[in-house]
């Protein structure tokens, strides 16, 4: 489990691509605090919202389906939900779970505002 000195989510709203960012691990204890993040987020109604898993040392499969939950939500409503992935083992278990093919993964956040 983690500790809340390891997990830290912050939302930046300075441009038109809202970003969350998350730091630590995602586990079954910080996942409902990084769902709240994520609906609040989306409950603001962008058409994109990138999420920036480049600080993110683990998740496990509670973390996986909020982003999965999101995903859908979001998708349904014609709006899209992008990951940004730096770190190998992270892209490993997106790639193990055929999840890289269901969200746009990049691999930094300038990217994001070219896609």
């Amino acid at each position: 489990m983690t500790s809340d000195a390891e997990f830290e989510v912050t939302a930046s709203e300075q441009t038109a691509l809202p970003v969350l960012r998350v730091r630590g691990e995602i586990d079954v204890a910080s996942a409902p605090e990084f769902h709240a993040r994520l609906s609040d987020l989306a409950g603001r109604g962008p058409e994109v919202i990138m999420v920036d898993l480049s600080e993110v040392s683990f998740i496990d499969s509670t973390g996986l389906g909020v982003l999965v939950g999101a995903e859908k939500e979001l998708r349904q409503d014609g709006r899209e939900l992008r990951l940004v992935v730096t770190r190998p083992q992270i892209m490993r278990l997106f790639q193990l779970t055929g999840l890289d093919e269901v969200f746009t993964v990049l691999s930094g956040t300038d990217a994001s505002v070219r896609t």
